[in-house]
């Protein structure tokens, strides 16, 4: 979909400060390492605290607390998540969380925020950039105006952004080398680590809409990628994210990397966090086995209507396990609708039973002519 954007509508504070942001990281930066010849271990450690503090603060704080409530905290894990995710220049949370909200109540639709029917640049960054619709109100967080320390983020972003996220790695560089100590706190533990997680950020609502698995749901374009789930602690996991959104979680398979998930977690055993929400094994169990039948409706309709020839006993085996899977998912359904929680054996097996349909149904290919 192309946009026809009026110039009057460009965000001018955004656009230039983001550029600015993008050249310091991507050309300051690298000039001050190789005229510098690296850099001093003060500066290398506040580049790593800051880097993990603010990310986490955005997936931790901004993400999963405050937009989804997936679990609640006390003041010293929201005051944390508050000051360091205003050093991401993300924006404060009550704004951030709005345009998130929105965005899921109206995903792929015209109210998307950052919808990527709009194209990829625009859910990348081009909603940020430009002001294309009236600056929609702040009428779906109001759970969150009821928090004092949000309110006081709120009204002070810019000025807790400024001092904490650039002035002090800047004065600390200084007092620990100098002025090329100081130029070292800016460059680095400013500049390149806010375009580092910004840029995390923006792909989430970019690339894991637009590459990727939906196990899930295919009913909006959100999609999983492991590989986006190490450059943003575990976000990459969209599709699950999009189906279960308050669950605490967006790796929920063993082998997921959530590194969200595993701190949320340790905040609960030593009591800074409570209530984590998450989703039941038979819930999300129901989730795959549905997706999996659409999937295979789907794909043999196409191929049915094409009228290609398929190879009969593939053909049959397929439809075999998609009956058999059918029965299990009304099994299953009828046991979550009486509230009696499926045994882990039996997850197991209709899993395993779900993923060798999937790898059936890869195998149809019409047979040569």
């Amino acid at each position: 979909m192309a946009l026809n954007i009026p110039f009057h509508r460009v965000n001018w504070v955004n656009t230039i400060f983001l550029l600015l942001i993008s050249l310091l990281a991507v050309i300051g930066a690298p000039i001050y390492l190789i005229v510098n010849g690296g850099t001093d271990w003060v500066t290398a450690g506040l580049f790593l605290f800051y880097l993990v503090a603010t990310g986490l603060s955005i997936t931790l704080g901004y993400h999963r607390l405050f937009s989804h409530l997936s679990f609640k905290a006390k003041w010293p894990v929201c005051l944390f998540t508050l000051v360091f995710g205003s050093c991401a220049f993300e924006n404060s949370a009550l704004n951030w969380c709005s345009d998130h909200r929105r965005h899921h109540k109206h995903v792929d639709d015209d109210d998307d925020p950052y919808n990527i029917h709009n194209g990829f640049l625009w859910a990348h960054m081009g909603w940020i950039l430009f002001k294309v619709n009236p600056e929609p109100p702040l009428d779906n967080v109001a759970d969150l105006r009821k928090d004092k320390l949000v309110m006081w983020q709120h009204k002070h972003d810019k000025a807790i952004a400024g001092i904490v996220g650039l002035l002090f790695p800047t004065i600390v560089g200084y007092f620990t080398g100098g002025w090329m100590g100081a130029l070292g706190g800016l460059l680095l533990v400013g500049a390149l680590r806010v375009f580092l997680v910004q840029q995390s950020t923006f792909f989430i609502n970019s690339l894991c809409h637009c590459v990727g698995k939906r196990p899930y749901s295919s009913r909006c374009s959100a999609r999983d990628s492991f590989i986006m789930s190490l450059f943003t602690y575990g976000e990459g996991y969209h599709n699950y994210h999009h189906e279960f959104q308050h669950d605490y979680r967006n790796g929920v398979k063993s082998w997921n990397y959530d590194p969200t998930k595993w701190a949320i977690w340790l905040l609960h055993k030593v009591g800074l966090v409570s209530n984590l929400r998450r989703v039941s094994q038979t819930r999300i169990l129901l989730a795959e086995m549905a997706e999996a039948r659409r999937h295979t409706e789907n794909r043999l309709a196409v191929l049915e209507a094409s009228g290609a020839k398929i190879c009969e006993n593939t053909l049959k085996t397929v439809k075999e396990m998609q009956e058999k899977l059918t029965t299990a998912y009304h099994e299953l359904e009828a046991q979550a609708s009486q509230r009696v929680e499926a045994s882990r054996e039996t997850i197991t097996r209709w899993r395993s039973e779900t993923q060798d349909l999937m790898d059936r149904l890869s195998q149809l290919r019409p047979l040569p002519a």
